[in-house]
């Protein structure tokens, strides 16, 4: 029997227990059948000390997953560096890629504070995911390269690269998500899902063949408007997953639509646990 748990280390929003630290940023600890994955690592180092007040100890990490190359998912890595050793980092393709946001006419810099040479240098296994999927762990599956099938769903032009010393667009093709079997379905995690929500999750669903049961994480739809927002509305809301707790960069209002609608809907914040087997 699959015994899985997983917490949600930092978020955006506190939670019941008072003590945790909280930032914009996201970081998942997931524990399976004896084996310990860390899902980005928030802005900072904060979620470091979250983890011990939620009985989890960080130097059992063997993997660690950035969904995309964004500070508030990947800042915390360094300081995680010297707080766990041994484990490998799985990146997608172009995660290092300078990422900018413009903004008022001036482009700030979102990308992460480390680079090859660092990883190199603390001698750090780095995965780099080009393909449809790998399998990391038994039923612990990284996709990546989602067909963009849901037209609607479009990056905000405002987020870009820096390449040969010009600006392009972001298309975020960096940008992966996790899937770990819970013996009943597949519970996936998103990061922001720049490529598009409904374009990740129907990715999910054709390559492993297996329903969702849940979904934690950003889906970027704080963003979207119109006919878009209200087909990903009834996308999630016919989609039969059990557990939604999608926050981050949803969206209070559109959470707070979410919660009206969809049953299993739940406010995952800071500390929150999900709990299968």
């Amino acid at each position: 029997m699959t015994m899985l748990r997983i917490t949600t280390l930092i978020e955006n929003s506190p939670g019941e227990h008072h003590g945790l630290a909280t930032e914009h940023g996201i970081s998942f600890c997931v524990e399976k059948d004896g084996h310990m994955i860390l899902f980005d690592t928030g802005q900072s180092g904060a979620f470091l000390s979250n983890a011990p007040k939620l009985n989890i100890s960080l130097g059992a990490v063997e993997h660690v997953v950035l969904s995309h190359g964004h500070y508030d998912h990947s800042g915390g890595f360094r300081s995680l560096c010297s707080a766990a050793r041994g484990f490998s980092l799985v990146t997608g393709e172009g995660f290092f890629s300078p990422k900018y946001a413009l903004r008022n006419g001036a482009y700030d810099y979102l990308g992460s504070d480390f680079d090859e040479a660092f990883l190199s240098e603390k001698g750090i296994h780095h995965v780099t995911l080009s393909g449809p999927g790998k399998e990391i762990l038994p039923g612990v599956f990284v996709l990546s390269s989602f067909p963009r099938v849901h037209s609607e769903e479009k990056v905000n032009p405002r987020f870009v690269l820096r390449k040969d010393s010009v600006f392009v667009p972001d298309s975020f093709d960096d940008e992966i998500l996790l899937a770990v079997e819970t013996g009943e379905g597949l519970a996936v995690l998103l990061g922001c899902s720049h490529p598009g929500m409904r374009n990740m999750l129907d990715a999910v669903k054709e390559r492993l063949r297996r329903p969702i049961l849940a979904v934690l994480g950003g889906t970027h739809l704080v963003e979207a408007k119109g006919s878009g927002l209200e087909k990903s509305l009834e996308y999630i809301q016919n989609s039969g997953i059990l557990f939604i707790g999608m926050s981050h960069c949803t969206g209070k209002d559109v959470m707070d639509r979410l919660e009206a609608v969809c049953p299993g809907f739940f406010r995952n914040v800071t500390g929150s646990s999900l709990f299968f087997g």
